[in-house]
């Protein structure tokens, strides 16, 4: 492995088992309350049933969350900090945000907080938050974006004055490993404002509640015997049957508290607590200033440290903590030593990763990046079968037996898995961790190989080999993009160490299997190598939701459904070729997933037969057709997307040296292009060889790409100045509109916010730029190029009259993304230039990796926090710095 620094040495010995640094972690998520897991109503309505007013007082089910907070790997015991500016209506134990029912634009995080470094054994962690001095304006948040409408921009938090004059805390939060279970947390609160302010800081210690449940035989998750934690004369014992005995020491703290991790019944249903000491204890304590509400007893399964001090104007306040697995009598001798020690492992573990060619402010959003994906791994934990079933302690609701995720009896989630955001979306989703898994690898490709083989596990994948999409909707379809996923995580790896590690390849490869042969079962309704996908996580792409039944029945040929199958024929391929560097018997594998790819490509192309096809030679783009029932003529959906873009991704080259060690694919291959004419018709590439000998396996025709990418980099339609728009700008004068079965549909450009609640939440796809697919076009381009070489030029911009090789292309497609982070004449673009973020000290150089971007300004939108799929800037900054 590049580079053995320390780091390398802990991953390589979690890896080898012999050691567990990867025991303890971010693992808590940053939001529990308002999801599917915690939601026991009938209705099944979550944000609903459990709202964030309930969540000081009501213990969860499922998960825990916190600020910024910690826990071992099966999250029996959490650590996190909370803090109070003496004026705040709530103790400030966890972030605040609106629900999708509750905001203009769907959920959204009302908090700014900063994930700022984090290796991958979590042995340095670094956060920032901030609080203001004001009272924390929660009404008026959730009035003032009740009031507005989608055409209206959100009310956020900095809208509403309460950090005018610096008036808030900075506060940074460090978290070291001494050892695998020795835990040190810094607290430092900086006072920007310009008069003193009271700070009221606390670090939490808490069993996550697997007691109060009713299940006395304790099944997975879950340990019956109720833990404690104990005052003694140094510090807090913590003793828990799964877990074991941890103690907590906090230096110079003014009291402890002590309460239960159990919900305060009274206050929520009106009926009696089965004991005094509840949740909200701590916060009745200082807030509501109720000394009763704490266990004087020094004994409980929450307990909290606290300090009270007054910050001066610029000044500042630290506060320490530390849990470990053994009794110290002078914890924090070796504290300040532990902390140099593990930020400058850190720093020349990144020296090792980040490629000489990034300048400084490149290697700080880099690394800021890998630190989001980092700190967004969470303890995920969803039995289905029981939650559907319900808790001994819950009365019955048959109707959830008939309601969501039903299908999903087999599924058991009790793993560490990378979280798109832990905020507003604490919870997998499949496709998206696909794409996490690619920046991940450049830091922990072991880790980024065990999430792709968790979701083909049978505890994940369901029988009939479908992938689960996601908790919401475990039925919905995701894009096929797993294959992917696990080919370019396996080529990382072999590229940083050498080592080619079949055992994992195979592994998925055989599990994909299942899964492929249920795509080609389930989504070609006709068995004519179209397919019909459904949602596909493009959200408001089109002009139906397209997992639902359409207006008057029938169903839609998706070019970007029948594209992802063709790249996931390719991609199998690959791998099979992979395989049979090994074992030959792989070859027969290939084989059939080429001409597989083939026949998809056949049926999209409609070359010159009676098929309709999805191409349309007049506008030069690749269009979905609806089919309604008693209608002989299909109707194309002359909608210029992302739709007609993805089949641009389903391409791959084949090497003259491969071909020669693959006899038995070869011969096939020519056997097929010569004997199946009708199917290879159009794919020259497939027969005359281009730079290096090699050969090109591709959906698009070279004159059909020509014409793609005339509309793709044309800033009048998908160009614009940070990357590739998700629907055409040409939209935006003239909208798309269908009439069907007595209803009008109509689509047109939107580049920042929806303007529909058609699908829920913030969902958006109608304008603004998506890393994934832009990230999957850019690698495209690189391969065509490997094969048409710098022959093959093409405009761009369309209409600029410079021409690029498609090598050139990309890497200003690159440029263009990365741009949007990066320090500019006018700030970072993502910030469009809006205070403080963009020109701030305290603020300019904290970087959010938000959910999509502005399709005209670059802002960026969406979840603030979706470091997971934006999270792959960070390895086109490699790819770039390695460039350079």
């Amino acid at each position: 492995m590049k580079g053995k620094t320390a780091e390398h040495r802990r991953l390589n010995a979690h890896r080898d088992r012999v050691a567990n640094w990867r025991l303890w972690g971010p693992y808590l998520s940053e939001r529990a309350w308002g999801t599917v897991r915690e939601d026991y109503s009938p209705g099944g309505h979550a944000w609903r049933y459990f709202p964030h007013e309930h969540a000081r007082s009501r213990a969860y089910r499922w998960n825990e969350d916190g600020l910024c907070g910690i826990s071992d790997r099966s999250q029996y015991l959490c650590l996190s900090p909370a803090f109070w500016n003496g004026r705040d209506r709530i103790l400030k134990e966890r972030l605040f945000g609106l629900t999708g029912e509750q905001g203009n634009h769907g959920e959204d995080a009302k908090e700014y907080w900063y994930y700022l470094d984090n290796t991958p054994t979590h042995s340095w962690m670094r956060a920032l938050y901030k609080y203001p001095h004001a009272p924390y304006p929660y009404e008026r948040l959730v009035s003032e974006n009740r009031h507005r409408g989608r055409l209206d921009p959100e009310c956020d938090l900095v809208d509403l004055g309460v950090f005018e004059e610096n008036r808030y805390f900075d506060i940074e939060l460090v978290y070291a490993k001494g050892g695998e279970r020795d835990l040190l947390v810094e607290i430092t609160a900086h006072n920007r404002g310009p008069e003193a302010a009271d700070l009221t800081a606390l670090v939490q210690l808490w069993f996550r509640n697997t007691w109060d449940w009713g299940h006395p035989d304790g099944p997975m998750g879950d340990v019956p015997e109720k833990p404690s934690l104990t005052a003694t004369e140094h510090g807090i014992r913590a003793e828990h049957a799964a877990a074991g005995t941890y103690w907590l020491y906090a230096e110079a703290a003014d009291t402890v508290l002590f309460t239960e991790n159990s919900s305060n019944v009274e206050l929520l249903f009106g009926a009696d607590n089965p004991q005094p000491y509840v949740k909200d204890a701590f916060h009745r304590a200082l807030v509501d200033g109720d000394a009763t509400a704490v266990n004087p007893a020094g004994v409980g399964t929450k307990c909290a440290a606290v300090w009270k001090v007054t910050i001066e104007a610029g000044g500042s306040a630290r506060f320490r903590a530390r849990l470990c697995d053994e009794p110290d009598s002078d914890p924090f001798g070796t504290f300040a030593g532990v902390l140099k020690q593990r930020k400058k492992e850190a720093d020349n573990f990144y020296a090792t990763v980040q490629p000489q060619g990034l300048d400084a402010d490149a290697k700080r959003v880099q690394r800021q990046a890998l630190a989001g994906m980092l700190w967004t791994k969470q303890l995920y934990y969803y039995d289905v079968s029981q939650w559907l079933s319900g808790d001994p302690v819950f009365p019955a609701h048959p109707a959830r037996r008939e309601g969501r995720n039903r299908h999903w009896g087999h599924l058991v989630n009790f793993d560490v898995i990378s979280m798109p955001d832990k905020w507003e979306y604490p919870w997998y989703a499949t496709w998206d961790l696909a794409f996490h898994c690619i920046p991940l690898a450049l830091v922990d490709a072991d880790f980024a190989k065990r999430q792709i083989e968790l979701f083909t596990r049978e505890w994940f994948m369901h029988p009939n080999g479908q992938l689960p999409a996601y908790e919401w909707a475990l039925d919905d379809v995701n894009p096929p993009v797993h294959a992917y996923a696990a080919w370019r995580v396996y080529k990382m790896e072999e590229k940083q160490t050498g080592r080619r590690d079949q055992e994992f390849l195979a592994g998925v490869f055989h599990k994909l299997l299942l899964n492929f042969t249920w795509w080609v079962n389930r989504k070609d309704a006709e068995g004519s190598n179209i397919f019909q996908g459904g949602f596909l996580g493009l959200d408001n792409i089109g002009l139906f939701d397209r997992s639902k039944p359409l207006p008057g029945g029938g169903r839609i040929d998706q070019s970007d459904g029948t594209a992802w199958m063709g790249a996931y024929c390719l991609h199998m391929m690959k791998m099979a070729l992979e395989l049979s560097r090994d074992e030959p018997v792989y070859q027969d594998l290939a084989t059939k997933f080429f001409e597989h790819f083939l026949r998809v490509a056949h049926a999209m192309m409609a070359l010159g037969d009676d098929q309709d096809g999805l191409w349309d030679e007049d506008d030069g783009f690749y269009y979905d057709s609806l089919h309604v029932p008693g209608e002989h003529q299909s109707h194309s959906i002359r909608v210029r997307s992302l739709v007609g873009l993805i089949p641009l991704i389903a391409v791959e080259t084949l090497e003259p040296e491969q071909l020669a060690d693959m006899p038995v694919f070869r011969r096939r291959m020519a056997w097929f292009v010569e004997n199946r004419p009708e199917v290879a018709r159009g794919l020259r590439s497939l027969t005359a060889p281009g730079v290096g000998q090699r050969y090109l396996v591709s959906l698009v025709t070279k004159e059909r790409l020509v014409r793609i990418l005339s509309r793709m980099l044309d800033p009048d339609e998908f160009l614009s100045d940070h990357g590739i728009r998700s629907l055409s700008r040409a939209h935006a004068a003239e909208p798309f509109v269908l009439d069907i079965s007595g209803q009008r549909h109509r689509i047109g450009y939107e580049p920042a916010e929806s303007q529909t609640g058609m699908f829920g939440g913030n969902s958006n796809w109608r304008g603004p730029i998506w890393f994934p697919i832009n990230y999957l076009l850019i690698e495209a381009l690189q391969r065509y190029h490997h094969y048409f070489g710098d022959e093959l030029k093409v405009e761009c911009p369309t209409g600029s009259g410079v021409q690029m090789t498609l090598a050139e292309v990309a890497d200003e497609l690159s440029r263009r993304l990365c741009s949007l982070f990066l320090e500019g004449e006018n700030g970072r673009p993502a910030y469009a230039g809006e205070e403080p973020f963009a020109s701030d000290p305290h603020w300019r150089d904290h970087v959010l990796f938000c959910e999509y971007f502005d399709g005209d300004t670059g802002k960026g939108l969406g979840a603030q926090h979706q470091t997971g799929w934006t999270g792959l800037v960070a390895k086109l900054l490699q790819q770039r710095g390695g460039h350079r």
